[in-house]
């Protein structure tokens, strides 16, 4: 039993110690995409149609200077999970930026995106191995 004290104290301070300070603006965006939904529209380039868009987010955690992991829901062969997504996070003044560039996702294939993030909307670009595209639309609390 001691042993096991021992051990959950050690990963406690372990955990404590990982915990990156957020600005207020950083808290705001946090707090900002914590349990909702992006929904909205994405277009494909070279095609006209626009298509209806919906991600889950359950939360972003800061993990380091501008690196952040978002973690979103999605479908995936008749189950839906939990994915981790590391982005980094630029500032264009009061404006967080969501940057993704040349990653890999799991099953997906590759993506470079910046998406803006402000006041209740979002709003941005995409590209990939068979195109690219925009997407935009209003951030949903569930």
């Amino acid at each position: 039993m001691g042993k096991l004290f021992l051990v959950a104290l050690l990963a406690a301070v372990c955990l404590s110690a990982q915990t990156v300070s957020l600005t207020a603006l950083e808290k705001e965006f946090q707090d900002s995409l914590a349990g909702v939904a992006l929904e909205g529209q994405s277009t494909h380039d070279g095609n006209p149609a626009v298509a209806e868009d919906k991600y889950a987010i359950e939360k972003v955690v800061k993990t380091g200077d501008d690196q952040w992991t978002l973690f979103g829901r999605v479908d995936f062969k008749g189950q839906t999970m939990t994915v981790p997504l590391p982005v980094q996070v630029k500032w264009a003044g009061d404006t967080p930026v969501i940057t993704l560039t040349d990653q890999a996702l799991p099953g997906m294939g590759t993506y470079t995106a910046r998406v803006v993030v402000y006041r209740g909307q979002y709003a941005g670009t995409w590209s990939g191995k068979n195109g690219g595209g925009k997407v935009f639309g209003r951030i949903v609390k569930k």
